[in-house]
């Protein structure tokens, strides 16, 4: 009750100003804005046409410097469509609120804004913000707090990644991370891409780190990793519980590869999965041994309807030992035709199969167009065809 009355009070002590944009950010009366007029108009107008520039390619935020946006589109991605209220349908529920400025030096600034809503008199708070402000010339560039806040951890480069850690690294386990994105890359067709990987404790870790203050969609999520891709590197913000990079998961780490190579609207989820369970296992365990455990627990009558499993037109036959460590079939099926693809036509046809688009429900014909064209399988004669596959197949 007591963050209720909280909230309504500041929400009611913001005073509307308008700078001319229909999203223009409100002002709380309480801020301390820089002294200097001119730079205080400066500030907040660039502030302005930042957000109003957020639902854009992050790239194309001329209020971005380009030395700062990789760690910036991390929070950009964040902000993007905040203002929306699935519940109500509202485009526009919540609003923006400029809270707090902070003159770091002459020309640096941390500013902090809120996105705030009232839904039947009760504030609701969406999310709150932390950017770094830095003056050039006439107008002020914005990036993520991500380096500042970290400036006192250790960083070590290996290969064509960097990791940043606060006390230890797994340097075994990082040295053969490296190893390992360097052989996908090489299938993959990725030369020269960097990562650059930081560690953090837990979700709340990654938030503080970012610039994220507080986020609802986020309430009681503990654990995740953030990621970004621009300008050829790839940021991998950690918050596992595994700082020191002590252990990674092959199969995550080709999902990874693959968004990092090639758009998520190419792939195709059921060829991705496939590759997936291919080149990197499942939950620890390899691939020879579910292939093995598929032969034992699923693939043990011919007549089976695998052209439904594949495409997910069905519910999913899983055949893991639990749900939260399932082993879908349907995943096994395409990791065989990918196998045959590889071996046939090369890797380059495997990524023409990866890249053949997502499945549409009731229908995937760009799957089959492709398919057909690299193997002769078609929709006629895929059950007898995906049969073959797994009787030949050696655990």
């Amino acid at each position: 009750m007591g963050l209720k009355i909280f909230l309504l009070t500041l929400l009611l002590s913001f005073t509307i100003s308008n700078f001319g944009q229909t999203k223009s950010i409100t002002l709380s009366a309480n801020v301390n804005l820089p002294k200097d007029t001119i730079v205080s108009n400066r500030l907040v107008k660039s502030l302005n046409d930042f957000l109003a520039l957020k639902e854009n390619p992050n790239k194309e935020n001329v209020f971005v410097e380009k030395e700062d946006l990789l760690e910036t589109s991390l929070l950009l991605d964040e902000i993007k469509k905040i203002e929306r209220n699935a519940k109500t349908k509202d485009d526009n529920f919540y609003k923006g609120y400029l809270t707090n400025i902070v003159q770091l030096d002459k020309d640096n600034f941390l500013v902090q804004f809120s996105y705030m809503g009232v839904n039947e008199n009760i504030p609701v708070l969406a999310a709150s913000f932390e950017f770094i402000a830095k003056q050039k010339d006439t107008k002020f560039y914005f990036s993520s707090p991500l380096k500042r806040n970290t400036s006192s951890w250790k960083t070590k480069k290996i290969g064509n990644c960097t990791f940043h850690f606060k006390n230890t690294l797994d340097n075994k386990v990082a040295s053969e991370y490296v190893k390992t994105v360097a052989l996908l890359d090489k299938k993959l067709n990725t030369t020269n891409a960097q990562i650059e990987w930081y560690g953090c404790k837990d979700f709340p870790d990654i938030l503080h780190n970012i610039g994220v203050d507080y986020k609802l969609d986020y309430n009681g999520k503990s654990s995740t990793n953030f990621t970004a891709n621009e300008n050829n590197t790839l940021l991998i913000v950690s918050g596992n519980d595994d700082e020191s990079f002590s252990s990674f998961d092959p199969h995550d780490l080709w999902h990874e590869r693959a968004r990092f190579a090639y758009s998520r609207t190419l792939i195709n989820k059921p060829v991705d999965e496939g590759c997936a369970y291919l080149y990197g296992g499942s939950w620890g365990i390899s691939w020879g041994d579910i292939l093995k455990t598929f032969k034992e627990k699923v693939a043990s009558n011919p007549k089976t309807d695998w052209l439904t499993l594949a495409l997910y037109e069905t519910p999913q036959l899983n055949f893991g030992e639990s749900q939260e460590k399932h082993l879908m079939a349907d995943y096994v099926v395409n990791a065989l035709l990918v196998k045959k693809i590889e071996k046939e036509k090369g890797f380059s046809a495997v990524v023409e199969f990866l890249c053949c688009g997502k499945n549409k429900k009731g229908g995937s014909d760009n799957y089959f167009i492709v398919l057909e064209k690299l193997t002769g399988i078609n929709k006629t004669n895929f059950n007898a065809k995906v049969w073959e596959l797994i009787t030949e197949s050696k655990v």
